[in-house]
């Protein structure tokens, strides 16, 4: 079994930082697992790592697609696996880091898109009566076919509210069924799945400070650069936090200030979100830093110990 590490954990809470360290001692290439940074031009908003920041370590799905390209988890999952084989021809160790956590799953479980094609008809559809009617109304019929879907996906989550309405029109099941299922699928790789967490007081001030930090360095430039370009909110790109707010704010449909404040609040239930999805998971090593004394050498060093267990780094450093 090849081996493969995950380090994720929630927005804000210090994986770059600590990628690069796990990287660098362990021969390791990192793999975005984010559904942002494979963007290019979405440098501010996505918090994405600059070239002169990688240490020279090799990093993989960061700056490949155009804004105006569609990006879902199946189009990650290949990408990740065609760089996957890149790195083990290498000798060296693939490790996925971002904070989606479905994407990870897709690549840690190997799970299997196939059951149903897309019907762009359908699809057509369901796309207009997100513009005709707004996101709550898919998000409501939903629930009515899946609540259980219709609890994990957020309302505004256009692109993957209608893969789930997709999914039960074409098959008449249910997709959180049909994930359930993928989850209890037995890994192919040998591997670590890390979590990284602090308290949630302290994750929250850093979210704040990290949008502030966003909006001094040019976040609302950016995203207006974007829009002179054409990139409209009906893009996935442009779903992302950071730049729906503001385009809303470009608009003219709320304040500055106002678009600040909904952005520092969904990044809030954004990182709520993540961890209850983590939780979720099998075999995930929760790494909760104040055990740690916030060192992260301690940390790194409790990783390195459990790679030497499962196998996976073996050469001292």
């Amino acid at each position: 079994m090849k081996p493969l590490l995950i380090l994720t954990g929630p927005t804000a809470v210090g994986k770059t930082k600590l990628s690069l360290g796990l990287a660098r001692a362990v021969k390791g290439e990192i793999i975005s697992a984010d559904s942002m940074q494979v963007y290019r031009k979405m440098d501010i908003g996505s918090a994405k790592i600059r070239p002169d920041q990688m240490e020279g370590i090799r990093h993989h799905l960061i700056d490949v697609l155009d804004p105006a390209q569609a990006f879902d988890v199946v189009r990650f999952q290949k990408m990740a696996k065609e760089a996957m084989e890149q790195i083990w021809k290498r000798n060296h160790i693939p490790i996925l880091t971002g904070g989606t956590g479905f994407y990870i799953q897709s690549v840690l479980y190997d799970i299997d898109f196939t059951s149903h094609g897309e019907d762009c008809g359908l699809r057509r559809e369901l796309e207009e009566i997100a513009r005709r009617e707004g996101a709550p109304k898919l998000h409501r019929m939903l629930k009515e076919r899946d609540p259980d879907a219709a609890a994990q996906i957020h309302p505004h989550n256009v692109r993957r509210v209608i893969r789930a309405l997709e999914y039960h029109q074409q098959t008449g099941k249910q997709i959180s069924a049909h994930n359930r299922e993928q989850r209890e699928r037995k890994s192919p790789y040998r591997y670590l799945y890390f979590v990284l967490n602090e308290p949630r007081e302290l994750l929250y001030q850093k979210i704040e400070q990290r949008v502030d930090q966003m909006m001094e360095e040019g976040l609302a430039a950016e995203v207006e650069t974007l829009y002179k370009e054409g990139y409209t909110r009906g893009m996935t790109s442009m779903q992302g936090l950071g730049y729906k707010e503001l385009l809303s704010w470009l608009e003219g449909e709320i304040s500055l200030e106002e678009a600040v404040r909904i952005l520092k609040r969904d990044t809030r239930h954004f990182a709520k979100r993540q961890l209850t999805w983590f939780r979720r998971e099998k075999d995930v090593i929760w790494i909760e830093k104040e055990k740690f004394d916030y060192d992260e050498k301690k940390i790194l060093d409790y990783m390195l110990t459990l790679c030497k267990k499962q196998g996976i780094y073996e050469n001292g450093g």
